[in-house]
């Protein structure tokens, strides 16, 4: 029988007295990561049993507001990518980079 390898990722969240995020870091050893610096982070898992996303949205209180959007922007554009490979629907994909086109449009993220 082969030995199964497990992978860890580990999130560390500094909270200030009210409970609110100063400092986010992460590792990933297999990544080549240990306790990086971030300032905004957006995780979802699916839950099998109750057909439901769950997630935690965070970011420091010193994110600044323009690199928050950019984030965002990067964000869906990235989904879009993953759901062309998860689900092969090249027509819903090109849908979903048109809006991000127009989000990045809208915010005036692109030049």
């Amino acid at each position: 029988m082969s030995k199964i390898h497990t992978s860890e990722i580990k999130l560390t969240v500094g909270l200030d007295e009210n409970r609110v995020p100063e400092t986010l870091n992460w590792s990933a050893q297999d990544g080549g990561i240990e306790n990086e610096e971030v300032k905004a982070m957006l995780l979802s898992v699916w839950d099998n049993k109750n057909q439901e996303s769950l997630k935690i949205d965070l970011w420091t209180k010193d994110m600044p507001v323009d690199e928050m959007k950019v984030f965002f922007h990067q964000t869906l554009v990235s989904m879009s990518d993953t759901f062309l490979k998860a689900t092969q629907d090249e027509k819903m994909t090109a849908t979903m980079r048109d809006f991000c086109d127009y989000f990045a449009e809208k915010l005036e993220l692109k030049k």
